[in-house]
């Protein structure tokens, strides 16, 4: 298989049916192998009964189900260790960003060799329509991570990613991040493997009216609580390369 599209949801009752079906019928525009992995993160609403009617409708797209909530985190590696596909994207199932960027990442992963395609919201040919405080924080991430892992690409916490299939199977069993530093903590470790990480344009159109509400301080507390945990991880893996060089 191609390609295995990775989709957390969590309360997301109201649109996954139709979000799950948009996704299958726009990749099936520019791939022929691939499948849609929906993880329903311990949801308190009709997601999983919603999901359910969709894989009945569409023999690509399956189900990851679990309980209790776990974090966005813990539902990327669910979803990860379910993927079957030479290549894993992920995708956050409000299709604020379209899977029709698949096209384009695939495209650039093969074309520069790359081994991890990122969204950036930085990059300057990016269409944004999205609040002006999300834009300060992430801008604050790409000041962290330069300064803590030399990572040199400018957003981390866009929602839609590419990376070698087999390089996320050997970094994921290994994740200690169950939040939203998940991102910082995938990117950063395959930095330290030598992987090379590529940025892209996204367009992105910021649809949920409360959406900045779902992001409460703690969260961005426990954001910069696990970021210096996986400092400390990165630490470790240099050491280790270093050892068996």
């Amino acid at each position: 298989m191609d390609l295995s599209v990775v989709m957390p949801a969590y309360n997301e009752g109201e649109h996954i049916y139709q979000n799950l079906l948009e996704t299958d019928r726009i990749i099936s525009g520019f791939c022929d192998s691939f499948e849609i992995v929906c993880v329903n993160d311990g949801s308190a609403d009709n997601t999983l009964s919603e999901m359910e009617r969709a894989a009945g409708q569409c023999p690509r797209i399956h189900i990851v189900s679990y309980t209790p909530n776990g974090g966005k985190g813990h539902a990327i590696k669910s979803g990860v260790l379910a993927a079957e596909g030479d290549k894993i994207a992920f995708l956050d199932s409000d299709l604020d960003l379209s899977p029709d960027h698949f096209e384009d990442f695939l495209k650039h992963m093969e074309s520069e060799k790359a081994d991890v395609v990122i969204g950036s919201k930085m990059h300057k040919e990016s269409k944004l329509d999205y609040p002006p405080m999300r834009k300060f924080i992430s801008f604050g991430y790409y000041v962290m991570l330069r300064v803590l892992f030399h990572l040199k690409v400018h957003d981390t916490q866009t929602g839609i990613k590419l990376y070698r299939g087999d390089l996320l199977k050997k970094i994921v069993p290994d994740v200690i991040t169950k939040g939203f530093a998940y991102d910082i903590e995938l990117l950063a470790v395959a930095n330290e493997m030598g992987a090379k990480i590529i940025e892209r344009p996204i367009r992105l159109v910021f649809t949920r009216e409360a959406g900045f509400s779902r992001i409460r301080f703690k969260d961005i507390w426990q954001v910069f609580k696990d970021t210096f945990k996986i400092k400390k991880k990165v630490r470790r893996i240099r050491k280790e390369i270093r050892k068996n060089k």
